[in-house]
């Protein structure tokens, strides 16, 4: 999973009527689809909510909870700039490895 550097895509839904859904569903007992169809929402972003909903109650153990979530993408991004200066670096070290190695001639008078 790459860095693009490009900003998340904007919700398509409020996050209002995210937890209206969410809470419908697990008050309910109703099946999911059932539940998007009437709110006019997808039915699998309404199971994934679900799901996260779940994760981040504890009653999904299989899944990373939303702040696992959020800390994971910020320790990928942390590798990634710690990468960039590694490489910086080493290349840094290369052409001042290669200077000291230069014959030194001193000036004549």
């Amino acid at each position: 999973m790459g860095s693009t550097g490009l900003m998340p895509a904007p919700r398509k839904y409020p996050d209002e009527l995210r937890e209206r859904a969410v809470r419908e569903v697990q008050n309910s007992g109703r099946p999911v689809a059932h539940v998007a169809r009437d709110l006019g929402i997808h039915k699998e972003a309404l199971r994934l909510w679900v799901r996260q909903a779940e994760a981040d109650h504890g009653s999904r153990p299989d899944l990373l909870t939303s702040a696992e979530r959020a800390e994971l993408v910020q320790l990928r991004k942390e590798a990634a700039e710690l990468r960039r200066a590694n490489e910086i670096l080493k290349a840094a070290s290369v052409f001042f490895a290669k200077e000291l190695d230069q014959p030194r001639t001193r000036p004549t008078r």
